[in-house]
């Protein structure tokens, strides 16, 4: 019975002797083994074995990146605010022994060190530039710790600045000052946008301006040219008017008997009008025509009777021809050479008129002035008794 508890005893004491012998250090980390309160030794991960009973591993240390989020700490800026500014750190162990052995806290070390450093840094800036600078913030902050922390076994990686928070009176100026920069951009777009509305009125009303003078222009030169053509279109009707007229007293062979007549139908139109209240009929009415018969048969130029061949008068084309030059047509101009002549050899003794059209000259057979038949010349008229 004494040797099964003997034996249980050795067989404990054989796994105690093994638990302290055997040290396992966990993946990214390492043991810092002392021996008789002496560091001795670094463990690496894995399986390690130790003196038991003399050496012991007093720490571990952790070799990843760590991340620590401190706290928001009060700092006064250049203009006497006070801000909150809350950091977060990352960083990591590259000596076990200094992080063990240097510092008896680095962590806390690290956090003071930035609240001290963070003061430093934001009291020369006002708010606006503490703001606004954040970037010059981390990387002051970050230079000043990685030097600071380089103989505790510790690099710091990067310094991130998580919030900056100023006093309520001063976020409501803010908000204050913000609202009042976006309302005087409102305006200020508002104002460009009017200031672009009436600029483009002002070109749409010129443009307006520009193209109604051109369409008044282009009117009143079409308007020109229809009144020139008009006009010229008015002449040369009257022109033929003019050579139809001559063509049928060629054509009629008038007499004094025709003229006679002609006359007599005149007299009725004579009467009419308001004016003319009484019309005096001599008695005797033979006499009276025959004195006028006399009358007009006498008029120089009007034969008594008409012999010979009828002779006509070329009329042209019948539609109207205008004239690019806008000026009189050759046939109106040999039209009234006809008529000059007639009149001259109407009357020889009287010099011609000088507002008289000169004879125009022709190449058309038809319209030769020659080809009117000559009158004979008359009597000179005798007095009505």
């Amino acid at each position: 019975m004494a040797f099964l508890i003997a034996l249980g005893l050795v067989l404990v004491f054989v796994v105690v002797l093994l638990a302290k012998t055997i040290q396992i250090i966990p993946q990214a980390r390492a043991g810092i083994v002392e021996r008789f309160g002496k560091y001795k030794e670094t463990l690496p991960a894995g399986l390690n074995t130790v003196l038991p009973f003399i050496d012991k591993v007093r720490y571990q240390i952790d070799l990843r990146e760590q991340v620590v989020s401190f706290p928001p700490q009060p700092v006064i800026t250049e203009d006497n605010l006070v801000v909150s500014i809350d950091t977060v750190i990352y960083f990591q162990v590259t000596d076990p022994i200094a992080a063990t052995y240097e510092i008896a806290d680095y962590i806390q070390a690290v956090e003071q060190l930035t609240t001290t450093t963070l003061r430093n840094i934001v009291g020369g800036m006002d708010l606006e530039e503490t703001l606004t600078s954040r970037d010059s913030i981390n990387s002051g902050l970050r230079g000043v710790l990685d030097e600071a922390t380089g103989k505790w076994g510790i690099r710091v990686n990067r310094v991130e600045l998580k919030g900056i928070d100023p006093p309520p009176s001063i976020k409501d100026s803010m908000e204050k000052q913000m609202r009042a920069d976006r309302e005087k951009r409102a305006v200020i777009l508002s104002a460009e946008g009017q200031r672009q509305a009436a600029i483009l009125t002002a070109e749409g009303a010129k443009q307006s301006s520009i193209l109604n003078a051109e369409g008044d222009r282009e009117s009143q030169i079409l308007r020109a040219q229809a009144d020139r053509e008009s006009q010229i279109l008015r002449a040369q009707g009257e022109g033929q008017a003019i050579q139809t007229v001559f063509q049928a007293i060629h054509d009629g062979r008038p007499d004094q008997s025709l003229l006679a007549y002609q006359y007599l139908q005149m007299m009725p139109k004579i009467a009419e009008g308001d004016a003319n209240k009484v019309w005096v009929i001599p008695s005797e009415i033979t006499k009276a025509l025959e004195g006028l018969g006399s009358a007009v048969h006498e008029v120089a130029g009007i034969p008594k009777k008409v012999d010979g061949p009828l002779t006509r008068v070329d009329m042209g084309p019948t539609e109207p021809q205008v004239p690019e030059d806008g000026g009189s047509t050759s046939s109106s101009a040999a039209v009234a050479a006809a008529i000059a002549e007639a009149e001259v050899a109407a009357h020889p003794g009287r010099p011609p008129e000088a507002e008289q059209p000169a004879p125009v000259e022709t190449t058309d057979p038809s319209l030769d002035p020659t080809n009117v038949p000559a009158v004979e010349p008359q009597d000179p008229p005798t007095p009505l008794g």
